[in-house]
């Protein structure tokens, strides 16, 4: 069985190129993206996560950590971390698990429980290994992506959701299709009207079971 929305990540010890944590530690009290790729050295991952790198900034604004996933060992992360900083211009500071037991893979149900490394593997021996995964404060799974190999991850779509979970969380609402940051809101149906009035000030009744308002900053 693997993880479903709102269920607590599983509290593993990983071993990083930046040291061993263990995934709650890691989260502490922020929010938290896991990225998953296949294998190092791989011409679509490099481009991924150095688009991660050059979101930095942005992470932090949001409180939020990044820690990559890769099934090859630290001596290859400190490697490929070249590359990446070579090919995006950014400094790729966030830690990448060396899950070369494939503990955390399998947790995640990324891969299957037989799964194993053959010797001499190409990237399609690990080609489920390419997710994304949302964590908040309280070390629940808010949001997954799974993307196939020959598809780059948008990150921008990634930043997206985050803005979105945390202004749900924040203000007990929904955000409807291709909403951005700034834009109208839903009202939850399980609040009335009188209680939206109240919490909300004015907003817009689209549908008896649609309303929207637009949030004070």
């Amino acid at each position: 069985m693997g993880l479903r929305i709102n269920d607590t990540i599983p509290n593993l010890t990983v071993q990083t190129d930046q040291g061993t944590v263990t995934l709650h530690d890691f989260v502490g009290d922020h929010w938290a993206i896991l990225f998953s790729h296949p294998k190092d050295f791989t011409p679509v991952c490099t481009t991924e996560f150095g688009a991660v790198a050059q979101l930095a900034d942005e992470w932090a604004k949001r409180g939020t950590k990044v820690m990559g996933i890769s099934v090859d060992g630290v001596a290859d992360h400190i490697k490929w971390k070249k590359d990446i900083e070579t090919a995006s211009g950014a400094k790729a500071g966030f830690p990448i698990v060396a899950d070369t037991d494939l503990a955390l893979s399998k947790a995640f149900d990324m891969l299957p429980a037989e799964a194993y490394l053959p010797d001499g593997r190409t990237p399609n021996d690990t080609a489920t290994v390419r997710a994304v995964f949302i964590i908040g404060p309280d070390k629940k799974l808010k949001l997954s992506m799974t993307y196939p190999m020959n598809v780059g991850r948008n990150f921008a779509e990634v930043l997206r959701a985050l803005d979105g979970l945390q202004t749900a969380a924040k203000n007990g609402v929904a955000t409807p299709a291709n909403w951005e940051v700034g834009q109208d809101v839903i009202i939850p149906t399980s609040v009335s009207d009188a209680d939206a009035k109240a919490k909300f000030g004015d907003f817009t009744t689209v549908l008896p079971y649609l309303r929207k308002t637009s949030l004070k900053v």
